[in-house]
């Protein structure tokens, strides 16, 4: 589900075909800023309300890396990601179907980030859509987010299930474990204690913008999964997707990859399938008001 987890399945399959039919010989990038397609900043609306889910405080280690300058490389990373698609042929169009309601099911998404990230306030998000036979989607730092046909074909995700993927990477950005993760590892490989770093080092901003391809390999933990897992629950539960939606989705995904049991690099640095659909059921009531508020159209920024 994250960008390293499904990579062994990267051929282009049918879906690429039916993108080609939709985009026709003018293929393009398309770099759609949703602030553009009509989201606004209603998020300015709904960051005042009251977090549901309880993950702590985001760790303070992930200063040490500029949030300025990770994403400056996130976008280089995802304009390259889109540009190499496209000469493909595998970049979905504008008017593509599934990319409309990528695009539609974010709009009810986004104004519910900014509790868990203020500066997000400010990131330009994007969506798009890659044919490939990955099952597979991310979302870089800064908002930039990609989903492939893979995940969506083969998993046969409705628009509940899609919202809790997409609400669980839209989480990683914004409890900005990118960040966290590359100073805890650039720290450690240049033999600093993190009292040193926080007392004297400074910003490893050179890490930050000499990255390379790392977004796209990045390793999260364990605790970082179970966070995104909880806040992307949230977050879609306020946009009015069902919250149940998240066990079935570990269901299929459990299904996708043979139990659970060892098949792919994702299971090594990632809950159990069975310990994520336990900690989910235990969050189901947490949420349950918040689905209700959003169905009955009332703002969940009153709840107490």
């Amino acid at each position: 589900m994250c960008w390293r987890c499904f990579s062994n399945l990267n051929a282009y399959g049918p879906s690429v075909a039916s993108i080609h039919e939709a985009e026709g010989p003018s293929r393009r990038v398309f770099l759609n800023q949703l602030g553009g397609a009509g989201l606004g900043f209603t998020a300015l609306l709904a960051s005042t309300a009251q977090a549901q889910v309880e993950v702590g405080q985001a760790s303070s280690l992930r200063k040490l890396i500029p949030a300025e300058t990770l994403e400056a490389s996130a976008r280089q990373q995802y304009k390259q990601t889109l540009g190499e698609a496209d000469s493909k042929g595998a970049l979905a169009p504008d008017d593509y179907p599934q990319l409309k309601r990528l695009r539609a099911i974010a709009a009810r998404l986004i104004p519910f980030t900014a509790q868990w990230n203020p500066d997000s306030r400010k990131w330009k998000w994007e969506v798009n859509l890659i044919g490939s036979k990955q099952i597979n989607a991310w979302c870089m730092p800064g908002g930039k987010i990609a989903f492939y046909t893979g995940i969506l074909d083969q998993l046969q995700l409705n628009d509940d299930e899609v919202a809790m993927i997409m609400g669980h990477e839209m989480a990683h950005a914004l409890r900005e474990h990118s960040r966290e993760r590359l100073a805890k590892s650039k720290a450690t490989g240049m033999g600093l204690s993190v009292a040193s770093q926080l007392l004297g080092l400074g910003q490893l901003g050179d890490v930050a913008a000499n990255l390379g391809t790392q977004l796209l390999t990045l390793k999260y933990g364990r605790d970082d999964e179970t966070e995104a897992d909880l806040v992307g629950l949230e977050i879609a539960a306020r946009g009015g997707f069902i919250p149940e939606a998240s066990v079935q989705l570990w269901k299929k995904m459990l299904g996708a990859t043979g139990g659970g049991k060892g098949q792919l690099s994702f299971l090594s640095t990632h809950p159990s399938g069975n310990n994520r659909i336990q900690e989910l059921e235990a969050n189901l009531p947490k949420v349950a008001q918040l689905y209700e508020q959003a169905l009955q159209g009332r703002p969940a920024t009153l709840l107490n």
